[in-house]
């Protein structure tokens, strides 16, 4: 079981791992091993989580999931595929773990009435500095 938060666990049979070769430098190593571990999960037919889990799981984490509803998490930076797939299975705990989230409630707030005046005073000022700057019209001049 993959702890993600005190009360939602995710069962390891509902995760897959695939191996590929890493990119990037390492010589000899990179070309003849398959260190990178990408983790899938399949967020649309998860027993573990309820309808309203996977919606917020879907809008969060748009990006990494395909069409089919496969939630990607690749890890290259280890040499070993163990360490690679220790990575991506904490990872996989952070990342939904933060999309369960709750935003936030946002509080209502009043524009101070000193800020209001600030605001209203600066404006005038501006507009006064415009009308300055406009050309005179026929017969103001004389």
């Amino acid at each position: 079981m993959i702890q993600i938060k005190e009360d939602l666990a995710i069962a390891e049979n509902e995760i897959f791992f695939t191996a590929s070769g890493a990119g990037g430098p390492g010589g000899q190593h990179v070309n003849k091993t398959s260190t990178r571990v990408t983790l899938w999960f399949d967020v649309k037919n998860s027993p573990s989580l309820s309808e309203d889990q996977k919606k917020r799981i879907a809008e969060n984490l748009y990006t990494r999931i395909n069409k089919n509803g496969l939630l990607r998490i690749s890890a290259q930076r280890h040499r070993s595929q163990a360490a690679n797939r220790e990575q991506t299975v904490e990872r996989f705990a952070e990342l939904i773990a933060e999309a369960l989230q709750e935003p936030a409630k946002r509080k209502k707030t009043r524009v101070p009435g000193r800020a209001k005046k600030r605001r209203l005073k600066e404006k005038k000022h501006r507009s006064r500095k415009k009308q300055l700057r406009s050309n005179p019209g026929p017969g103001e001049n004389e």
